[in-house]
């Protein structure tokens, strides 16, 4: 691991950015450009001590999983996220079939969409990232470990996942899972990614296992979704699909028409922001 080079990249990284860039509000008072440390560590998920002990060349090694984060909280390119990992001295991941690493482009966009429930997720419903009214809609899903921020797991697997939406929907969401996942195995048959999924809930879920025998299939596309958020109650949004082909990734929206119930409940909820709530998933 290069220290000194990798508190370098990352303060260089810091500095080309604004809030504007990420999301966040501007604020007052800033002496210096560039995001602060504390912004960074926020948008890492991580302690601004971790962070800023990075920065100063006497951090511990960070995991796989933390310079995943740093990449993406930095908006740096695949080649940048590669150099990073190669200061950290691991080795990048493999992007030959899906990939976490979220284009800066798209990443660009999601903040842009500050007032609406956004994320990124790829084809086999694994959230890549999410902005802040995506949280505050149903949790931050990737404070979770990686595992578990696919939608299909959450929602066979987790029972809080299923709280966010009215009973009599849950058999619609169900079965669309199995569908799209369904038609993502069968398109790419040796990336074991989706056969690894398929299997555990296979046996791990009697509903998708039966679903999975009906052999029906879907793709991700627009729709309208209810969800029942613990503060706001009912919102009924409709749901955009935008596809970027490389990597798979999948840039999902939900917004409301102006003038409707959810569009002012929607409004409420930007107000009441983040919630401790658990991540479930949509």
């Amino acid at each position: 691991m290069n220290r000194a080079e990798l508190a370098d990249f990352l303060r260089r990284g810091r500095a080309r950015l604004t809030p504007s860039d990420v999301g966040l509000t501007p604020g007052t008072r800033r002496r210096t450009p560039g995001l602060r440390r504390e912004e960074v560590a926020q948008l890492a998920g991580m302690s601004v001590d971790y962070y800023t002990r990075l920065e100063q060349s006497r951090g511990p090694r960070p995991s796989r999983q933390m310079l995943t984060a740093l990449a993406r909280a930095l908006r740096l390119t695949a080649v940048e996220s590669d150099h990073l990992f190669h200061l950290a001295g691991e080795e990048p991941p493999r992007r030959e079939t899906t990939s976490a690493h979220v284009r800066p482009g798209l990443l660009l966009i999601l903040d842009r969409l500050h007032d609406t429930p956004a994320q990124v997720v790829n084809d086999c419903g694994e959230v890549l990232a999410q902005n802040a009214m995506a949280r505050a809609l149903i949790g931050d899903v990737m404070s979770r470990p990686r595992r578990e921020r696919n939608l299909a797991r959450l929602y066979f697997l987790d029972p809080a996942a299923r709280s966010l939406f009215p009973q009599e929907d849950r058999a619609g969401h169900a079965r669309a899972h199995v569908a799209t996942l369904r038609a993502v195995a069968a398109a790419r048959p040796d990336d074991p990614e989706p056969a690894a999924l398929v299997a555990e809930l296979r046996s791990s879920s009697e509903e998708f296992a039966r679903l999975w025998e009906e052999h029906e299939v879907s793709q991700r596309n627009r729709a309208t979704k209810r969800f029942l958020h613990p503060v706001v109650g009912l919102l009924e949004l409709d749901c955009e699909v935008m596809v970027s082909h490389e990597h798979h990734h999948l840039l999902v929206v939900h917004s409301a028409r102006p003038g409707t119930e959810a569009y002012e409940r929607l409004q409420l909820l930007r107000v009441v922001g983040l919630q401790d709530m658990s991540p479930s998933t949509a």
